[in-house]
């Protein structure tokens, strides 16, 4: 689908700058924003992290939501009695790891992927 933006030349100037020092297009850059943007209006508390081949969905001063995700899958019980434990064993609170359950729920394929990378890296690395 094609779309057609007017934006201001002050936002399509820092738009240009910063794609340029990113070493991407605008179009991509812009892309990106609306995704990352769009996501976080959907989810409050998630950011983005890392580089742009590899861009993560955390909690904000938190880890990424595929690591909340992955160590609540390693617990027994009900998603509830999950939260409750990974909350008391982490520092987490119980409002943050359903933020990112949240997130995953609506991102399962990108965050089950993510979880799956890990493993296998984890799993090469055993058997070394």
């Amino acid at each position: 689908m094609s779309t057609s933006f007017r934006i201001s030349d002050s936002a399509s100037r820092r738009l240009v700058s910063r794609a340029v020092r990113e070493g991407t297009s605008s179009t991509a850059l812009l892309n990106r924003l609306i995704r990352e943007g769009v996501d976080q209006l959907e989810h409050p508390g998630i950011v983005f992290r890392g580089p742009l081949h590899d861009r993560r969905a955390a909690l904000a001063a938190g880890p990424e939501v595929w690591e909340v995700v992955a160590r609540l899958l390693e617990l027994d019980g009900p998603v509830d009695q999950r939260i409750t434990a990974l909350s008391r064993q982490s520092d987490l609170q119980d409002r943050k790891i359903r933020t990112a359950v949240e997130y995953a729920r609506s991102h399962g394929s990108e965050i089950g992927e993510r979880i799956g990378r890990h493993r296998q890296a984890s799993e090469l690395v055993r058997h070394k």
